[in-house]
């Protein structure tokens, strides 16, 4: 989900739907709007030489996408094997348990109520599936469930809505928090310089070559735009409204209510860090 429009410092080019890198292919769904972008982007993830696939976020309730899916897997010679999902949002999980009946596999969650199968995600798991390997990333904020996937092969990251291809996300409150998810950030931009992570797989929007500048670039809008929303409480814009419609004034309006969102997220921040009264 995305609270403003294209933003400078993004890259050019529209919906993806293919081969990424080497070993992730997108299907996108076809739910665009402005909250979703191109729509949302479906993630088959598979060594070179397996035959078995993990399909992460399968998106929404959409049989035709879902089978899609599946589909794509196979004229690829693969058979899905796990289902993963960055997060609970309709957009990204609602379609889970639906794919989860057409592949017969289990769904790994952070949320609980979103799995299928025993096992949940974690901090420091690792997803192994023919050969691939994925490694758990929490990045809470978006939602307090938002996880990313680190693909060292790649030296790729599949971010869910935590970083999107164009455009900055929602910080979803009350479920999302601006602190963690400025934290998130930083846990991101540690994969860039700790782990050479260099490609970003968002979940909307198209792929992004350089994730250490995506990240900085989130980093510095985000404390750009707290710093508008204290300015705009000193000025005497008290409530969430009046502060979306003096500092979003540029955002189209549609965009507002999401908008609003992370300006609570916003207002929280400054007041537990004693900045507004």
């Amino acid at each position: 989900m995305t609270d403003a429009t294209a933003l400078p410092g993004q890259p050019r080019g529209g919906a993806l739907s293919g081969p990424a890198t080497a070993r992730a292919v997108n299907v996108l769904a076809h739910n665009a709007s402005p909250m979703t972008l191109d729509g949302t982007n479906t993630w088959i993830v598979a060594e070179p030489d397996s035959e078995l696939a993990v399909v992460i976020d399968p998106g929404p309730l959409d049989d035709g996408h879902l089978r899609h899916v599946v589909d794509t897997a196979g004229r690829a010679g693969r058979r899905v094997a796990l289902t993963l999902l960055t997060h609970g949002h309709p957009d990204h999980a609602e379609g889970a348990a639906r794919f989860a009946e057409l592949t017969g596999t289990r769904v790994r969650a952070l949320d609980p109520a979103l799995r299928l199968g025993d096992e949940g995600l974690g901090a420091g798991d690792v997803v192994t599936v023919g050969g691939l390997e994925l490694r758990v990333v929490p990045t809470p904020g978006h939602t307090a469930d938002s996880l990313s996937f680190h693909l060292p092969a790649d030296r790729a990251v599949l971010t869910g809505d935590t970083v999107l291809g164009r455009g900055t996300t929602v910080v979803a409150h009350p479920d999302g928090r601006l602190g963690d998810y400025l934290d998130s950030l930083r846990r991101l931009r540690s994969l860039t310089v700790d782990d050479g992570v260099r490609t970003v797989l968002p979940g909307h929007g198209p792929v992004l070559e350089d994730a250490q500048g995506a990240v900085e670039y989130y980093l510095a809008h985000r404390a750009h735009r707290l710093a508008q929303v204290e300015t705009a409480v000193e000025d005497g814009y008290r409530t969430p409204a009046e502060v979306v419609a003096h500092v979003y004034a540029d955002v189209d309006r549609s965009l507002w209510p999401a908008a609003e969102l992370s300006v609570r997220a916003q207002l929280e921040y400054l007041e537990e860090h004693g900045l507004i009264r």
